[in-house]
């Protein structure tokens, strides 16, 4: 893992097509702040919901949702953790399958395959949450070592936490892989 002077590494955020995503520029900064060299990735529908300019701007670096071509100039540098925010449905179920039908989910899949740390954040309707694919998904993740920020009782409106919260968990997450290697 390649670090630089003054930084804590490398932060892949991921974002996927939920509300919340619409506010990702905000992170950015708040983990800038904590030292993080930060690279967005986003689901194909997740780009619909951010504002990519800013985030390129932000971070002075493309928002990816597509796998490179082979002409493409060389893609993401390797990640010393991950932030999945919001993580929906459908990518907690596909990531936790194996499903790597989009390059957010298979880049996921490869980075576990490297014991990164990694946070994911679910951002879900209710009903979704009850669905039995849904807690086996998040049971498969946490088996692999995944952290999961997500409290299914919370009211709708409060169910996504604060980026500061999450830049919180990220650091707790890291600081216990950090002491256990």
């Amino acid at each position: 893992m390649e670090h630089h002077e003054g930084t804590r590494g490398v932060l892949y955020v991921i974002a996927c097509a939920a509300p919340a995503a619409a506010n990702l520029h905000h992170l950015v900064p708040v983990a800038q702040a904590a030292g993080w060299r930060v690279h967005v990735v986003t689901t194909p529908m997740g780009e619909r919901f951010v504002d990519v300019p800013e985030l390129e701007r932000l971070t002075g670096d493309l928002v990816r949702s597509t796998y490179r071509m082979p002409e493409d100039p060389k893609g993401l540098p390797p990640a010393d953790a991950v932030i999945v925010a919001p993580a929906t449905f459908n990518t907690i179920n596909k990531w936790a399958n194996g499903i790597a039908d989009t390059f957010a989910v298979g880049l996921l899949c490869e980075v576990m395959g490297f014991g990164v740390p990694i946070l994911a954040v679910p951002l879900l309707k209710e009903a979704l949450a009850r669905h039995l694919a849904f807690q086996r998904s998040l049971d498969a993740l946490r088996e692999m070592g995944v952290r999961v920020l997500f409290d299914p009782t919370a009211p709708p409106q409060s169910r996504m936490p604060s980026w500061e919260r999450i830049m919180h968990e990220l650091h707790t997450v890291v600081g216990e892989r950090q002491t256990q290697g």
